[in-house]
């Protein structure tokens, strides 16, 4: 699919469509090809935040939050 600048302002539904289709869809300013939007892969797309193995790494933890960040700021005045 082509799509203008314009289109890409006036016709954002019809783009994504394209997309979900699995088209890949070149831009056009002034009728020159200026970039392509490509459908992202299915395996690499990102899954829940809060499957994210950042969270719950410290769920063993027993000091409060409020304790942790305390410690971790410091103090303003400490010298």
């Amino acid at each position: 699919m082509n799509a203008s600048i314009v289109d890409l302002r006036y016709k954002t539904g019809e783009i994504l469509a394209a997309l979900e289709k699995r088209e890949r869809v070149t831009i056009l300013y002034h009728g020159k090809p200026r970039g392509t939007i490509v459908p992202i892969e299915e395996e690499n797309t990102p899954g829940r935040v809060r499957d994210h193995a950042f969270f719950g790494m410290h769920q063993e933890e027993s000091e409060p939050v409020d304790r942790v960040m305390e410690r971790l700021r410091g103090s303003r005045y400490d010298f």
